[in-house]
């Protein structure tokens, strides 16, 4: 994998785009794709990869289906399961953005520490650890999901075993016959926990809350399926069709806890089916409505629960001496290893910190705890900045949904200022707010708000800062076309 990796200090691109995941590759392609050429993709590593450059915890793999979980307009008849896990992946993304010729564009080891835009300018400048770049259009496509969560729990820093954060798996450390503990049940854990559970001698789970977790469809797809997909796209495109279906009914219940607590049938059925002590299946049994936190899928999450070696602890870390760590409920264990399955940073994305407007201010100072933007893909007081994944965009479908919605917006209103000479498109601060009054009045009743639990979806204000309240169709129809009478902006004076 070649590029040039030379700096191009001071001179202005038309746009840079920032990360090289899903959304920035997607974005670099439909850049060339809408004959968009001068721009150059900011990555702060040695490769493309995003989310699944950084997770390579054993047992890693999506919980959409890789039917949908990929571009449109890139499928790969070659997926070897249903799901696909984290290498094959990663290497879909590598393999789409050489086949779309975007890699001279990449700038690898090229971090974006600040962004700020420069009225005087009329451009982003945006400084890296590898020099200083401009452009007239920045799309921030740094996702949420990659700058890892680490609680703060008392005398957790001068643990005296070893501790990572699954984000940062050592596969260094060999697990086997070791004390170890998990702090955290979510979306990591559920997958790494049964992976690591045979090796360890004695595996201490520390669940704050627990989730609800639905059976997982997955399964290899023969050869024969992978020949009749490539040969015949439209059965592939037949299967999106089919995911995409379930996925929007499941997106669509989540409107009303009433449909929600039909369906949280089917995930009672898994802890039944997965757990036999009634104790266990009681610390596992959540208290509120399916949906109101992220809803997660394993076969093997329960059975691995159930084994001998393995201890669920229904209680948060409240701190740790030594090697002894001590549970909110008072009780206490020693431990040899302590893995953090703590997440990520969601509801305020890290890059809030990282991008100022023309008023000097930060997106996160702006924001103060509750992100704010129209379209899930502008916000207040930064001109000719898109956010990819911005506040109210999320929905519980494949990320792919969100990406393409979103690329189609910012590329139309690309071309609109090309044709029609504007230098500057704002976000303007009354649709901001008339937008984010129906979205917040969209959410009071669906599961997410009124489902009885706390979630990543509510920021630290207790706004739900997070969730786009409407089907994923209805998102497509809102992005399909650029509105410039929405937005302010300035052109070219002679």
């Amino acid at each position: 994998m070649t590029n040039s990796n030379s700096s191009s200090s001071t001179r202005m691109h038309e746009v840079i785009v920032l990360g090289g995941g899903f959304a920035g590759l997607g974005a670099a392609i439909k850049l060339r794709e809408a004959g968009i050429t001068d721009f150059v993709l900011l990555e702060k590593a040695g490769e493309l990869g995003g989310v699944w450059r950084e997770n390579t915890y054993p047992g890693c793999a999506c919980d959409v289906p890789s039917a949908l979980y990929s571009y449109s307009f890139a499928p790969n008849p070659s997926w070897s399961r249903v799901f696909a896990g984290q290498a094959e992946i990663k290497r879909y993304l590598q393999s789409t953005a050489e086949q779309h010729g975007v890699l001279p564009h990449v700038r690898f080891h090229h971090e974006a520490l600040s962004s700020s835009w420069s009225d005087a300018d009329g451009c982003w400048i945006i400084q890296t650890t590898a020099g200083e770049f401009r452009a007239r259009f920045a799309i921030m496509a740094c996702g949420p999901m990659h700058e890892p969560v680490y609680p703060d729990v008392p005398g957790l820093k001068e643990f005296s075993g070893e501790i990572f954060h699954s984000a940062r798996w050592r596969h260094d450390l060999d697990l086997r016959g070791k004390r170890v503990a998990v702090i955290g049940t979510g979306a990591s854990a559920i997958q790494f926990v049964p992976e690591i559970q045979p090796l360890v001698d004695k595996l201490t789970v520390f669940q704050r809350t627990p989730h609800w977790v639905l059976p997982k469809m997955d399964q290899n797809l023969p050869a024969l399926v992978q020949r009749l997909f490539k040969h015949l796209p439209l059965t592939q495109l037949a299967m999106r069709g089919a995911v995409f279906g379930i996925f929007e009914t499941l997106n669509g219940g989540m409107q009303s806890v009433a449909a929600m607590k039909q369906f949280q049938r089917l995930a009672l059925f898994n802890i039944r089916r997965g757990v036999k002590d009634p104790e266990l299946r009681r610390k596992l049994t959540p208290n509120y409505v399916i949906g109101c936190k992220r809803v997660l899928q394993s076969n093997d999450w329960y059975p691995a629960l159930a084994q001998a070696n393995v201890e669920v602890v229904a209680s948060g870390l409240r701190e740790v001496r030594g090697k002894t760590l001590i549970a909110t409920d008072g009780s206490s264990r020693e431990v040899d290893v302590i893995i953090l399955g703590t997440g990520f940073e969601i509801a305020e994305p890290p890059i809030a910190k990282r991008v100022h407007g023309r008023d000097g201010r930060s997106m996160a100072e702006v924001w103060q705890g509750s992100p704010e933007g129209y379209m899930g893909t502008m916000v207040a007081g930064c001109p000719n900045g898109f956010l990819m994944f911005g506040p109210n965009i999320a929905v519980s479908s494949s990320a792919f949904l969100i990406i393409e919605a979103q690329l189609a917006y910012i590329i139309d209103a690309l071309k609109q200022a090309r044709a029609q000479g504007i230098t500057t498109i704002e976000a303007n601060p009354t649709r901001i707010s008339d937008f984010n009054a129906r979205v917040q009045a969209a959410l009071k009743d669906t599961v997410w708000n009124s489902g009885g639990c706390t979630s990543y979806f509510i920021d630290s204000n207790g706004r739900n800062s997070t969730v786009w309240p409407w089907s994923t169709l209805e998102m497509r129809r809102q992005l399909s076309r650029f509105n410039l009478d929405e937005y302010l902006t300035s052109k070219q004076t002679a």
